[in-house]
């Protein structure tokens, strides 16, 4: 399995909570469970700890990070900073085939949650946010959003609610519509309101994770 697949395969699956914070990544499991070398294994391990998802620790290991409370609390700083400034952008700038990609998007979320599909809901929404990075002409924002979504995806496991949705299901849909409609302002509003229900979401309890299935993660799909 090449790099980009080892690491794309352990963001999904933050993502969608089989990789709770605090999950040793040990290399000798992922190197049987992914059929890669222990070089290859170190490489996505060390990339994964540059973004700060991955914590490394001497003698130890590597570990899926645990962000602290201030650390939540500055990470929706920084997204209210440039998510509303990345749909100001977008929708001035939108073509129909883009519209036509976020509406799929969103009711493939609308679909998971009939369905009562919790990870797939996750990743999901955090999926939506990137999709938005990607259709903005820039060449930074998608790798910031990717990094800045995985680590929300840990915050939201650590400290949401029970019960509590940390994603109202029709804000994506009310910002597509704001977009559409090139109403930069109301999109820009929308965002930080959305990003603001997101982080009130939170609270300090957490529940211990059952452990992660390293093969399911990793198993190919040929169909």
């Amino acid at each position: 399995m090449a790099n980009d697949e080892i690491y794309q395969r352990i963001q999904v699956a933050i993502m969608e909570r089989r990789l709770a914070p605090g999950t040793k990544l040990a290399e000798e499991r992922l190197t049987e469970a992914t059929g890669a070398s222990r070089a290859k294994v170190r490489q996505v391990l060390s990339r994964l700890a540059h973004e700060k998802v991955v914590t490394l620790i001497p003698n130890r290991g590597a570990f899926i990070a645990r962000p602290t409370v201030q650390e939540a609390r500055e990470l929706f700083i920084t997204r209210r900073l440039i998510e509303p400034g990345m749909v100001d952008l977008l929708a001035r700038q939108i073509t129909p085939a883009q519209v036509r990609t976020l509406r799929r998007h969103v009711a493939q979320e609308q679909e998971a949650r009939n369905a009562n599909d919790l990870r797939r809901i996750i990743r999901l929404s955090g999926e939506f946010h990137i999709h938005i990075a990607d259709m903005v002409a820039s060449s930074f924002l998608p790798r910031i959003m990717r990094e800045l979504t995985a680590l929300t995806c840990l915050i939201i496991t650590l400290y949401d609610k029970p019960n509590t949705p940390a994603c109202p299901h029709h804000e994506h849909r009310d910002l597509v519509d704001m977009i559409e409609a090139h109403d930069s302002a109301g999109a820009q509003q929308r965002m930080l309101d959305h990003l603001l229900h997101i982080e009130h979401a939170l609270d300090l309890d957490s529940t211990e994770p059952a452990p992660p299935d390293f093969d399911a993660i990793f198993k190919r799909d040929d169909t």
